[in-house]
């Protein structure tokens, strides 16, 4: 496999929110994680289905903890107001690079459990590094960077205040989370990590970063997943364990030389519609997936690959 950081090429067939409380609970074919005392009421459901992306926060991927932005107010120590895991719940604040907000968490801050894909879609996953991101900024507005779907796979630089300064973590968006005063929700492992206090409402910031670096939110290579229920006359496809952001995913045929996006799928989160004159046809395609860190994938198949349910194409 060739590899550069612009281009991959590889041939292959194949709620009403809690002042003590803490995070989201899952529902509606979101996490199903065994949320314990820990929990609180969040909501993770939502209908939207806004298929308009907005990658305007992708940042540079040189960013540190010290650094985290353009954004960030270099004289904050990071030290909380006490108590630490009681800050006043209020909107997020979405910035170019740099957003804020409240920090919470919807599973056992003493046992993690892995991801089982959330609104995502992803299915079981072995991934303990994990979170919800908000899907509003004004309760019911929709504008939140959940984007009906389209914040799924991406990878957030997570950091809270503390009464010692700046705890830092590192998750994968498999979830969104419809409470107004959401902002990032953790699940899994990560609130061990940030959370000295206990479960709890943090005062926190949170950037998008290349997940690559990072084996804590891979649970295998990077691949197309076709959907179960995919046929010859429909088809629905992802990427699992994605390098960041899905931008879109775009083909050609070989002889060709420019490339058409796919439409995004209006039957289920965080999947691609992939037309039947392609699925019906055993010329070989060349499908790009782009990236909001500016990394590409390639893979060449034949377009009925993309038919048979439930196959794995790696990237």
């Amino acid at each position: 496999m060739r590899r550069n950081r612009r281009n991959i090429n590889i041939v292959g067939m194949l709620a009403l929110s809690v002042w003590m409380g803490v995070g989201c609970n899952a529902s509606g074919g979101t996490e199903s994680t065994s949320v314990s005392t820990d929990s609180g009421p969040f909501d993770h459901t939502d209908t939207t289905s806004d298929s308009t992306r907005d990658s305007s926060a992708r940042i540079d991927s040189d960013s540190d903890s010290d650094t985290i932005s353009a954004d960030s107010d270099h004289t904050d120590d990071g030290v909380c107001t006490p108590p630490c895991n009681a800050f006043t719940p209020d909107v997020p604040v979405v910035g170019e690079e740099l957003s804020t907000g409240s920090v919470t968490t919807y599973g056992s801050v003493t046992t993690p459990e892995f991801s089982v894909g959330g609104a995502c879609n992803y299915s079981a996953t072995q991934i303990q590094y994990y979170a919800a991101i908000h899907v509003n900024i004004e309760a019911g507005d929709d504008l939140g960077p959940w984007n009906g779907g389209q914040a799924c796979g991406g990878c957030l630089q997570v950091r809270t205040k503390t009464e010692t300064g700046w705890a830092e973590t590192f998750v994968r968006v498999t979830d969104r989370c419809a409470d107004e005063f959401c902002g990032v929700d953790l699940g899994g492992a990560p609130a061990a990590e940030v959370m000295p206090l206990g479960p709890g409402r943090y005062e926190g910031e949170w950037t998008w970063q290349p997940c690559e670096g990072h084996p804590e939110v891979f649970d295998g290579p990077t691949a197309i997943w076709v959907k179960d229920g995919s046929n010859a006359f429909w088809s629905l496809i992802q990427v699992r364990n994605p390098l960041s952001r899905v931008i879109d995913i775009s083909y050609r045929k070989e002889a060709d030389t420019s490339f058409t996006p796919l439409p995004w799928a209006t039957e289920a989160e965080n999947f691609y519609s992939v037309p039947p004159e392609i699925l019906q046809d055993d010329t070989p395609y060349i499908f790009r997936v782009s990236y909001d860190s500016a990394d590409t994938q390639d893979v060449t198949i034949s377009g009925s690959a993309l038919a048979a349910a439930e196959t794995t194409i790696e990237l």
